[in-house]
């Protein structure tokens, strides 16, 4: 098969590879018809965060139909049109069994190769996974949209794990990516206020083409200052962090009300500075969301209706083959562009 390899620090061959076998009873073989490029693949193929080491097919965000399935494979055939999570959960060990699968003591993610374990992933043809992390497609949903349910799945699993309640006023920091699916999450089921911080302002006009009631520059304290008398000058309820740096956090805490919550998705950066003292006299819970856990058939059900409008977010479509040149402009944040979608 061919597949986009990473053969280097920041170097991509397309080239024939092996193709994967299916080599236990439930494994499915995947014909790879769209696979996204994540920030993490991005930010990872330098070898700076140590989880993209050569050679490595990366990909996680995918979709495609079933070319082949092991001899025990129900529910599934060749010719279905399949999406799956990006992580490859055991379904055996104590968080799997409490359905944290997210948290699965033995997880491999698709595309990750770090000194733990090696794991190809979907800028390929071809694809390998378990049954237990296979979706079934919508029939009015293309594999483009399909491949934007990991993303969508991953803004899904914060909102699931943050304490909303109906009337509660809500910020989201980053209108990257993941802050604007995120957006069109929440305010698929709610009405109330929902507030975007971008310091870029096609970003913020994105935000509010997505739902939110308005966007902002938080590093004008004027703006920010308006956003918080939007409340109440109380503070918003619960705040998302999608971005995952310093200011953007410090951001949030700004934000937030006394006794809020702050879910953070993000993680750009490995280490932050924490204004701690904000934290504890002002009882602030800090939630971590890491990936998801059962949010894909909502997700697909929202981008099949419409409701999250994947067309917004795809920057462009392309072969496979041009991959290399699409990860340096996205490399290089080339304004304007948001999500590639690769087609094998």
């Amino acid at each position: 098969m061919k597949a986009l390899v990473l053969t280097a620090p920041s170097t991509f061959e397309y080239a024939d590879y092996p193709d994967p076998e299916i080599r236990n009873p439930d494994d499915v073989l995947i014909r790879i018809r769209a696979a996204a490029i994540c920030g993490s693949d991005v930010h990872g193929m330098d070898g700076s965060t140590g989880r993209r080491k050569p050679p490595v097919i990366m990909g996680h965000e995918a979709a495609g139909e079933i070319a082949a399935v092991g001899r025990s494979v129900t529910g599934f055939k060749p010719g279905d049109r399949v999406t799956f999570d990006s992580t490859e959960y055991c379904g055996e060990c104590e968080f799997c069994r409490r359905g944290e699968v997210n948290l699965c003591s033995n997880r491999k993610v698709l595309g990750v190769s770090c000194d733990e374990y090696r794991r190809d992933g979907a800028f390929a043809e071809f694809l390998v996974v378990p049954q237990r992390i296979l979706y079934h497609i919508p029939k009015s949903l293309d594999f483009v949209g399909a491949a934007l349910a990991e993303p969508s799945a991953v803004a899904a699993h914060a909102a699931a794990i943050t304490p909303l309640k109906m009337g509660d006023t809500i910020a989201v920091v980053g209108s990257g990516l993941i802050g604007l699916l995120l957006i069109q999450i929440l305010r698929a089921f709610s009405p109330g206020l929902i507030v975007a911080f971008d310091p870029d302002r096609e970003r913020l006009k994105a935000a509010e083409k997505a739902g939110a009631t308005a966007g902002f520059d938080p590093s004008n304290p004027a703006e920010l200052e308006a956003a918080i008398g939007l409340t109440g000058k109380r503070g918003f309820d619960r705040v998302f962090e999608a971005v995952g740096a310093t200011a953007p956090i410090q951001t949030a805490l700004a934000a937030v009300r006394k006794g809020g919550s702050i879910t953070l998705i993000g993680n750009v950066s490995p280490m932050i500075q924490l204004p701690l003292q904000s934290v504890v006299t002002r009882q602030i819970s800090l939630l971590g969301s890491c990936a998801t856990a059962g949010e894909y058939p909502l997700v697909l059900d929202l981008l099949a209706s419409g409701k999250i409008d994947y067309a917004s977010v795809v920057s462009a479509a392309a072969p496979l083959s041009e991959g290399a040149g699409w990860f340096r402009r996205l490399y290089a944040r080339e304004k304007g562009l948001l999500k590639v979608v690769l087609e094998p």
